[in-house]
């Protein structure tokens, strides 16, 4: 082949790799908002136009809604709300609109309804999975996301959340909450995974937030209280525990979180995303454990250890 040929070619491929890159990069600008530091969401409007309660913090809002109603059961553990059975939806400021984040917990007959329902009232699904095997009954969780103004973004989750509802025909908060059977040594278990969790109606819990990693979605700051966290649940005896939960991890870390898990004899259910357009990447994963609780807790930790190198947990 003649020299100015190839000199040709090697044009060509250079052109076209740097237009995939400047429309890689436009593409990415068009799903990025630049938000002002600080501020907070209008709880009162949020609170009047849905009817609920929720729980303020640091300028961000968040409506959590147990499902009381499902009665589920794993390899003969009862999984009550603590354990990861409450829906949720947060609001996070930006400038004088606002976005929502949320994961709603449903049925397979809710699931074709309420997903119409969320993308009419003009929100984005960015993930639909399990979290659990073996559970009866069978539910799925999915994740939405959308910004608005707070009124528009108010009246979208009230019309999510009273769809439900009406597909399930009651309240699923409205049933009375059901307790687990907890005699943990809770000291032994924050010593190895060095955490200190909260107890709720037998479920002991741990939440661990990821500061090493400043995770944008569309731009927008998305903090631990907004779902951004690893978290692991614990009910039961000693000798016969069970424990469930999530890992946030980046992508180097997805394996190595993976074979830490499962070579100490814990079960990982689910591996997914829950966001889209999120900066970094970010990785999901659900766990799943039957067993002695001190060698369970230290499958965990050596599994935390894998994220967050040179992060003190």
């Amino acid at each position: 082949m003649k020299k100015a040929s190839v000199l040709l070619i090697v044009s060509i491929l250079f052109i076209t790799a740097c237009n995939n890159s400047d429309s890689e990069t436009a593409e990415k600008k068009k799903n990025t908002i630049a938000c002002p530091s600080g501020g907070k969401v209008d709880v009162a409007t949020i609170e009047r136009i849905t009817g609920m309660k929720g729980v303020e913090k640091n300028g961000e809002y968040k409506i959590t809604v147990p499902q009381n109603d499902l009665k589920m059961m794993v390899d003969g553990f009862k999984i009550i709300p603590p354990m990861g059975l409450s829906s949720w939806v947060a609001f996070t400021p930006c400038g004088d609109s606002a976005m929502v984040m949320g994961d709603l917990i449903l049925t397979e007959i809710d699931l074709k309804w309420i997903q119409q329902e969320v993308v009419s009232q003009g929100f984005s699904i960015t993930a639909i999975h399990n979290h659990f095997v073996r559970n009866r009954p069978t539910v799925m969780y999915m994740h939405i996301d959308r910004k608005a103004n707070i009124t528009t973004l108010a009246n979208g989750v009230r019309s999510i959340l009273n769809k439900i509802k009406e597909i399930r025909g009651l309240d699923p908060a409205g049933e009375k909450a059901d307790s687990v059977q907890n005699t943990l040594n809770v000291a032994q278990l924050d010593g190895i995974m060095g955490q200190k969790g909260e107890m709720n109606k037998g479920v002991y819990k741990y939440t661990i937030g990821r500061p090493d990693v400043q995770l944008l979605e569309h731009g927008i700051p998305v903090s631990s209280f907004m779902g951004f966290n690893t978290w692991a649940a614990w009910q039961g005896t000693p000798d016969r525990a069970a424990v469930c939960g999530d890992f946030v991890m980046l992508e180097a870390e997805v394996a190595p979180v993976i074979k830490a898990l499962v070579i100490h004899g814990l079960e990982v259910v689910a591996v997914h995303n829950h966001m889209v357009h999120e900066e970094p990447k970010t990785f999901f994963l659900h766990y799943w454990g039957v067993g002695n609780a001190e060698q369970m807790a230290r499958g965990l930790r050596a599994a935390l250890d894998e994220t967050g190198k040179g992060m003190a947990h």
